[in-house]
């Protein structure tokens, strides 16, 4: 299929965006949380992608290439609107009791889907990178020029207000 990509077959081009747009959607709408300007960061992914596709060397699957391409744009995206970050310090975070109170949670991946677009931007775009997208604080702390103590203390927080918001929706 990627060689009948990289030849310019229409079908190819299809069968590829088809097969991948779903979950490269999901992966933007989880960063820049604004359904229109995920649906143009995936048309500008695709049409990137296949743009390039003669750069595609087969070290990942296409669609981790093709996934990759979309988070650096939805991540130039958010630059350009400059979020703005808190410096605070980790000392005053108790880590550990914040991940044990996550054991008394009942989740649902809808009511997590709902209330993490509830949080605050920076929480939500540093949970979705740690978590659905695998990425460590250091690769999140040098892709949008924080620190990675800032990382792990968005982190920490967004988790915390998440877990609130999950709270106050079960009850």
């Amino acid at each position: 299929m990627i060689e009948d990509c990289k030849s310019g077959s229409q079908y190819a081009y299809n069968q590829i965006y088809y097969g991948c747009a779903k979950g490269v959607f999901n992966s933007i709408i989880r960063i820049v949380n604004h359904r229109e300007e995920a649906e143009d960061i995936l048309q500008e992914t695709f049409i990137s992608a296949f743009k390039n596709i003669e750069n595609f060397r087969n070290e990942s699957s296409l669609f981790g290439w093709i996934k990759r391409i979309a988070i650096n744009k939805s991540l130039n995206s958010l630059k350009k609107k400059k979020l703005q970050w808190s410096e605070v310090s980790v000392d005053n975070l108790n880590i550990e009791e914040e991940e044990n109170q996550w054991n008394n949670i009942e989740l649902k991946i809808a009511d997590i889907s709902d209330q993490l677009n509830n949080l605050p931007n920076g929480y939500r775009l540093i949970i979705s990178l740690y978590l659905f997208e695998g990425y460590s604080h250091k690769e999140i702390a040098l892709e949008l020029g924080i620190s990675e103590s800032t990382s792990r203390t968005q982190y920490v927080r967004g988790k915390k207000k998440l877990r609130e918001l999950l709270n106050t929706a079960v009850l």
